[in-house]
This record gives C-alpha cells, sequence and structure tokens, in this order.
C-alpha cells in the first residue's frame, strides 16, 4: 500500500544554500612559495661573496695606485687560474656532501709529471699527470663509494701516498725537472690571447662547461641529490655509487690539469707547491656559498671565492709592512665568518 506524505510530514528543502569557506591559513599561501625572507636568504647564500668581492676590489683600487694596473690584474688572475681549477673539481665533491684533502698533493705531483714527460712531447705532458691524479681519484671514490669508508681518510692516506709518488719520482725533492721555454707545452703556461693569459681562458671554459653539468645535466642532478639525501637518492633510482666515484674522479683530474698547467707557467716542476692548497680550495667553495653539508652550490660561486681570497692576499702584499702569515690568519677569520653565516641563513631558511 502506497502513503502520501501529510501536511505535518517535514519536507526536506529544495536546496542547501552553500556553506562559505573559511578562508585558508596563511601558512597555506607561504607554502605554494617561498616568502621574501627565504628569498633574501638564498640570495646572501648566492651572492654574498660576489657583492663583498666587488667591495674589496673598490676598497683597494682606493688605496692602493697599483692595485688595478695591467700587470698587478694579469698576475692575480692566472696565479688565481690553477687554484680555481681545483676548486672546481672540489666543488662537485662537496656538494654531494664529501672532501677531498688530496689535492694539494696531486697538483704537486701533477706539476712533475707534467715537468718530467715535456720532454717527449705535449701530448705526454698533459696526459701523463692526468692520467695518474684521475687513477688515484678514482681510487679515492672506490673506497669511498664501495667500501664505505670516510672521505677524510681515505683522502688523507691519498695526499700521504701521492706526496710519497713525488719524492719517489723527484729523488727525495732534490731533482727539479725543466720544461723547454720554447715548447708549445711552455705556451699553454705562459702564452696569452687578447692580452689575458692562456691558462685564464682554459679557466673559463672549464667554469662554463662545469656550471652547465652541474646545473643542467642528469649527472649534476645526481649530485645534489646525493647530497641533499643519499638514502633518498638511492630510492629514487639515483647512482650514488657511480656519483661519488665520478666526482673523486673529477677532483684528480682537475688537481692533476693545474698541476700540469702551473709546470707549464713555471717552466719547472716544483716540488714544494700544492702543500695546503686543499685548504684553499676548501675555503674557496664555501666562501663562495657551497655547503659543506652538501646538497647545495654553485661553480660561479666557487670562481668568486677563489677571486675573492686572491684579492686579499693581494692587499696585503700592498700593505708591505704585514708578513705573509697574516695572509693566512685573515683567510682563516674570514672563513669562519662565512661558515657562521651560512649555518645562521640555513637556520633562518628552515624556520621561515
Amino acid at each position: 500500500m502506497t502513503t502520501h506524505p501529510t501536511p505535518t510530514d517535514p519536507v526536506p528543502p529544495a536546496s542547501t544554500p552553500p556553506t562559505p569557506s573559511a578562508p585558508a591559513p596563511s601558512w597555506q599561501d607561504e607554502a605554494t612559495g617561498p616568502t621574501r625572507s627565504e628569498r633574501l636568504s638564498a640570495l646572501a647564500q648566492q651572492h654574498g661573496a660576489l657583492v663583498t668581492l666587488v667591495v674589496a676590489v673598490f676598497a683597494a683600487s682606493m688605496s692602493f695606485d697599483t692595485f688595478l694596473t695591467s700587470d698587478n690584474l694579469s698576475n692575480m688572475a692566472v696565479s688565481s687560474a690553477f687554484l680555481a681549477v681545483v676548486a672546481l673539481g672540489m666543488t662537485f665533491v662537496i656538494v654531494t656532501g664529501g672532501i677531498d684533502l688530496s689535492v694539494g698533493s696531486l697538483f704537486a705531483l701533477g706539476g712533475v709529471l707534467a715537468a718530467w714527460g715535456s720532454r717527449y712531447g705535449t701530448a705526454v705532458a698533459l696526459l701523463l699527470p692526468l692520467a695518474v691524479c684521475a687513477l688515484i681519484g678514482l681510487v679515492n671514490g672506490l673506497l669511498i663509494a664501495r667500501s664505505r669508508l670516510a672521505p677524510f681518510i681515505v683522502t688523507l692516506a691519498a695526499m700521504l701516498g701521492a706526496r710519497g709518488i713525488l719524492l719517489a719520482v723527484t729523488d727525495e725533492g732534490s731533482r727539479t725537472y725543466l720544461v723547454d721555454k720554447d715548447s708549445f707545452f711552455a705556451k699553454l703556461g705562459q702564452g696569452e690571447a687578447l692580452g689575458i693569459g692562456v691558462p685564464v681562458w682554459i679557466t673559463l671554459a672549464l667554469f662554463v662547461a662545469g656550471a652547465v653539468t652541474l646545473r643542467r645535466s642528469r649527472f649534476g642532478q645526481y649530485v645534489y641529490a646525493v647530497g641533499g639525501n643519499e638514502d633518498a637518492a638511492a630510492l629514487m633510482g639515483a647512482p650514488v655509487a657511480r656519483t661519488k666515484i665520478a666526482v673523486y674522479t673529477l677532483s684528480g683530474l682537475c688537481a692533476g690539469l693545474a698541476g700540469a698547467l702551473n709546470a707549464a707557467w713555471l717552466v719547472s716542476g716544483v716540488t714544494i707547491l700544492g702543500s695546503g692548497m686543499e685548504l684553499e680550495a676548501i675555503s674557496a667553495v664555501v666562501i663562495g656559498g657551497t655547503l659543506l653539508t652538501g646538497g647545495f652550490g654553485f661553480i660561479s660561486g666557487s670562481l668568486v671565492g677563489v677571486l675573492l681570497l686572491k684579492v686579499i692576499q693581494n692587499v696585503i702584499n700592498q700593505i708591505g709592512s704585514l708578513d705573509s702569515a697574516y695572509q693566512q690568519v685573515v683567510s682563516g677569520g674570514f672563513l669562519a665568518v662565512v661558515v657562521m653565516a651560512q649555518t645562521w641563513l640555513g637556520r633562518r631558511r628552515r624556520v621561515l
């Protein structure tokens, strides 16, 4: 039997008026993109060294008449080129969260091997140090990536081993190999193009290639991923071990090339060079904005860090009354300030 609704039965409303939605909390708006404070913190980390470099150059040019002379600028540019090439390889290593203490010894070894090989032609002078130093970097990478040894210990052992090979090749450092001044290899270090030293052009080309590789290639993405979170990178399918092996091989290759170019510039393989260069390279990379914890860094920043260190050293030399030891004191103090600033900026970005 069918029932019919009576007037007393409740009649459902034809439509329910929409309930006005509450405004989204502010944290949701901020989550859609970086806030102004976050952007400023990121810009300070990325370009702070460049601003400091501009200020330092301006102050030095106002204080010393000889600072902006062509000879002084040319000497600074060429001397910066060798450290910059080492810092280029170090940037890749530090972005992955590692460290390479062997680059100073590899730099000296590369110079000696290049000078020794120059008697057999330019090809040997270049390929021999590149092959030997890259091989040592490859061994470092294999031990760190496959055996899971600490980078500090592995590269420290490589530093001592490379210095031992250097002493063996040079008869305990008593023998210095010379480069023929008229050879093509010597022109790579002492030649000029458009008024700028050839080592400077080589360094600029390497930095352009390094910047494109780190920022635009799949390998560069793997480098950032490994440095940001190694376990997460492995879960995403990134070749963590191969990436580590590649960056340490690249670091050794860059150190060997820098040593070979330095030998061409000095037309000799000086055995006492490279001491402390690993610390200079690390300082330049960190000053340029790359975090020691990994996952964040810039190739261009490392170049700016190298130039800033060289400007500080040149200013101390311009003063003349200060001992050269003050260069290390100033560089160390400046590095401490930069690390503290990076730590503060990183915490600020996380809090915001």
